[in-house]
């Protein structure tokens, strides 16, 4: 079998494992460790490398882009070595964590990355959004009968599913997992990175709704509702709800697809209306905790995880406003922000007490939020170019969106709806492990040499002989 058709096949085996991450893992992968999809993207890397016909787009606005916050990166670090050879916590030197920080950096933003881009070369947009539509469409299935195996148990309370759960537990890459509050999490580890596998493949679904014909295109927006809702996740209610109001602004723009506006409606309705005819009590209550979990300020006067996400937050951008211009160096934030923590935020809080603030304990505490990480870390230059890039993804794929090609404009649909989520997803979490935006900006970069090339070809018919 030529390598080309192994690093392809392992590609799109890792695009249906994207949000299994429920498993033991493998130690030696650090943050990939759990991550199914990564088990097959790093083999997949290694035979591309084998093939020794590695493409890399240079050339593109949107790579110079990503190279430029890349070489911010490491110039933040090289600034601050004096102070990253001193930092010590948590039995972890600044230098060591640094190096390990680039590590996952890496592999995410430029291995996994060259990886998707040279897959997509071998293939057309058409071609590219059926083959990938159609992998992350049997993911979902996947994801969805085991949510619904979950939402049967923890939520309705029907005893006799427990046991299938339990026989999920010998399937590979699976070990499943019961949490409190009635929330669901399917094949991922928690709740939120149920909501981060949900936003990563919302689009891709609704996409459904414009080039099927039978009733059926409704069904994997549906169940994308569906999980999101059990889930528990506010983070997944409110990036789900913007992503869905975006589509149907979308299509309401399209006098051809305003009628399928009113049928998601209907299909909505009548799926709400069947839950209510299996429990109505549980739905109800449902309801109200979903309604609840919203109210921000409740929420944060009695919830200790918001007290130490806002704290984090807080305590990282007084760092910032001490290094405004380069930062403290990339990963090195967690050093520097402790020394900031707010009363209002560790007073009565166990989870600072025993976890972050305890040098015993080996974990580094999360940041909770991307951007405020990159402005401790790399200061006004890094974060300037970072959020560059963030626009450039939504103007462009947004502009694509006018193409005449049905397929370049239903992919950059596609694109718009996932930047716009997962965009709004790093206001919550500070990881770049996030594959669904670097598979998007792959995919970017795919549709703006199509476009190119669909000019030129253009120029070309136009031109008239002498």
């Amino acid at each position: 079998m030529p390598i080309k058709k192994i690093y392809i096949f392992l590609f799109f085996t890792g695009l249906f494992f994207l949000g299994f991450n429920e498993y033991e893992g493998i130690p030696i992968l650090g943050e990939f460790q759990k991550e199914v999809a990564a088990l097959f993207f790093i083999p997949a890397f290694l035979f591309l490398l084998l093939s020794k016909k590695v493409s890399i787009p240079l050339k593109n606005p949107v790579m110079l882009l990503l190279v430029a916050f890349l070489g911010t990166c490491v110039l933040s670090t090289l600034v601050n070595l004096p102070t990253i050879f001193t930092n010590y916590f948590k039995f972890t030197s600044g230098i060591n964590r640094s190096i390990r920080q680039y590590i996952s950096l890496f592999i995410s933003a430029v291995a996994f990355f060259i990886l998707y881009w040279n897959v997509f070369t071998h293939f057309t947009v058409s071609e590219l959004l059926l083959r990938m539509r159609k992998v992350i469409w049997w993911s979902l299935l996947c994801c969805s009968v085991y949510g619904f195996f979950e939402i049967a148990t923890v939520v309705f309370g029907i005893s006799p599913f427990r046991y299938v759960l339990d026989g999920i537990n010998y399937l590979p890459f699976l070990e499943v997992a019961y949490h409190l509050n009635a929330r669901i999490s399917s094949f991922a580890l928690e709740p939120p990175f149920l909501a981060i596998y949900l936003t990563t493949i919302a689009g891709w679904m609704f996409s459904y709704i414009l080039t099927k014909d039978k009733w059926t295109k409704f069904v994997p927006t549906v169940l994308i509702l569906i999980l999101t809702y059990f889930s528990g996740s506010r983070t997944a209610l409110i990036i789900i709800f913007i992503q869905l109001a975006i589509f149907l602004f979308i299509l309401y723009r399209d006098k051809r697809y305003r009628k399928h506006i009113a049928y998601l409606t209907v299909f909505s309705i009548f799926a709400s209306v069947l839950l209510l005819t299996i429990n109505a009590k549980k739905v109800v209550e449902s309801v109200e905790k979903k309604v609840e979990s919203l109210q921000f300020s409740d929420n944060l006067k009695r919830d200790i995880s918001n007290k130490s996400r806002l704290g984090i937050q807080y305590a990282t951008l007084q760092v910032f406003l001490d290094h405004p211009v380069i930062g403290v160096g990339f990963g090195q934030s967690p050093y520097h922000s402790r020394f900031y923590y707010p009363n209002w935020a560790t007073h009565k809080n166990w989870e600072f007490e025993y976890l972050y603030k305890n040098q015993k304990e080996r974990s580094f505490p999360p940041g909770y939020n991307l951007y405020v990480r990159m402005l401790a870390e790399t200061g006004i230059v890094g974060i300037s170019i970072f959020l560059f890039l963030m626009y450039t993804t939504l103007r462009l794929s947004y502009n694509y969106m006018k193409n005449k090609d049905n397929n370049v404009r239903i992919l950059a649909i596609i694109l718009f709806i996932s930047f716009a989520g997962l965009i709004i997803n790093w206001m919550q979490i500070d990881t770049f492990r996030i594959y669904g935006f670097w598979i998007s900006l792959a995919l970017l970069i795919k549709l703006s040499q199509t476009i190119a090339t669909q000019k030129n070809e253009q120029d070309s018919s136009t031109d008239t002989p002498l």
